[in-house]
């Protein structure tokens, strides 16, 4: 009985480790919102970190949340870091190319609650007297990466937390 239970938990791990290789190398995940605020005012809201309080959705996971904002004011070299609790780890921010009035590239590193580089960028395109906004995060899938991929992908993991981000965002751009 118990080399029955040993076997069917070793091609459980088997089957869990070839359907983890079996995953993209890379993810990405987006979102979209139109919002009816012009891209100039979108842009001075997301291009700079310290604006980012008014709408981000991890800032209110920790109101005790350290952050240190160096380098430029806003735009291409603004730096921003960030260590709290749990819901928030810790991490930085690095704006690496911001093109008025439509596009903004930021370095993404986490550090806590574990380490990955990615790459999270966000587009404005007018459209219709309104703004439509997408907001998107893509880098590498390590292999530990890919075996909690095959139990949750990167797209439930934040792709709700991006749909907050962007209501929050829209809300304070509408004001």
């Amino acid at each position: 009985m118990i080399k029955k239970i040993a076997l069917v938990l070793v091609l459980f791990f088997i089957g869990i480790l070839g359907m983890a290789a079996m995953q993209p190398d890379s993810f990405s995940v987006s979102r979209s919102l139109a919002i009816k605020a012009p891209p100039e005012k979108i842009l001075g809201l997301v291009g700079d970190f310290r604006q980012w309080q008014s709408w981000s959705p991890w800032e209110r996971l920790d109101p005790a949340m350290q952050r240190v904002h160096s380098g430029a004011p806003s735009g291409k070299g603004a730096l921003y870091a960030w260590s709290g609790n749990d819901d928030v780890g810790a991490g930085k921010m690095e704006i690496t190319e911001l093109t008025p009035p439509s596009k903004v590239v930021i370095k993404l590193d986490f550090i806590k609650p574990f380490e990955s580089s990615n790459i999270t960028e966000f587009t404005l395109a007018p459209r219709d007297g309104q703004t439509e906004v997408s907001w998107t995060m893509s880098g590498p899938m390590p292999f530990i990466s890919k075996i909690m991929s095959v139990f949750i992908s990167m797209d439930r993991l934040i792709g709700k937390d991006f749909e907050k981000g962007l209501a929050n965002l829209k809300a304070v751009a509408e004001t």
